[in-house]
């Protein structure tokens, strides 16, 4: 496998990102607006609209990390500060605790093009978000895996989270486990 390229999202690069939604499956309707906007809203608003909204996003900031193979783009990873996030606050997985930090970083959403799985892109993908929050002055980063080791039924729409053990080998720790199949996993950067 050719090396994989890892920067932050910007407008320039647009096309490239629209490649890794087009990808079958739940990113070709979400664009990564689960944990942006309401759920009663998310629930009304097209495809188009939640499209154009990360296209904002994208605009207004760098709100993840996109990953190419010899120039073709393969995958991306969101990850902005936590309250970036509103339904983060409201999920009884991820609703933050008095001994949490107040801001973290959030890796929340994992795309790879379905042609481009088990090459190790997601792994990039989150050294990459990682360096990315660093260069942006997070000091801790922190991820809600699911677990496989759990449930090893967990379709592959279902692991957009990233894995636990994504997440281990990434350098992150589990702070604790809400259920079963998730953990909040955290790392100081």
């Amino acid at each position: 496998m050719s090396d994989t390229v890892v920067r932050p999202v910007d407008d320039a690069v647009w096309g490239d990102l629209e490649t890794v939604f087009s990808t079958p499956g739940d990113p070709s309707g979400c664009w990564c607006q689960w944990f942006k906007v309401p759920r009663a809203q998310n629930d009304r608003i097209s495809v188009d609209e939640r499209r154009e909204l990360l296209h904002e996003q994208v605009r207004s900031g760098s709100p993840g990390v996109i990953a190419w193979i010899d120039g073709q783009p393969v995958g991306w990873a969101a990850v902005e500060p936590y309250s970036a996030y509103p339904t983060l606050a409201r999920s009884p997985i991820t609703r933050r605790r008095d001994d949490d930090p107040a801001d973290p970083w959030a890796v929340t959403c994992f795309v790879v093009r379905s042609e481009f799985r088990r090459q190790g892109i997601a792994r990039a993908l989150l050294d990459g978000a990682v360096a990315h929050a660093r260069t942006q002055g997070a000091e801790v980063v922190e991820g809600y895996p699911v677990d496989p080791e759990v449930r090893p039924s967990l379709s592959t729409a279902e692991r957009y989270h990233g894995t636990v053990a994504l997440f281990r080998d990434g350098g992150f720790e589990v702070v604790r486990r809400p259920s079963a199949t998730r953990a909040i996993m955290r790392r100081t950067v």
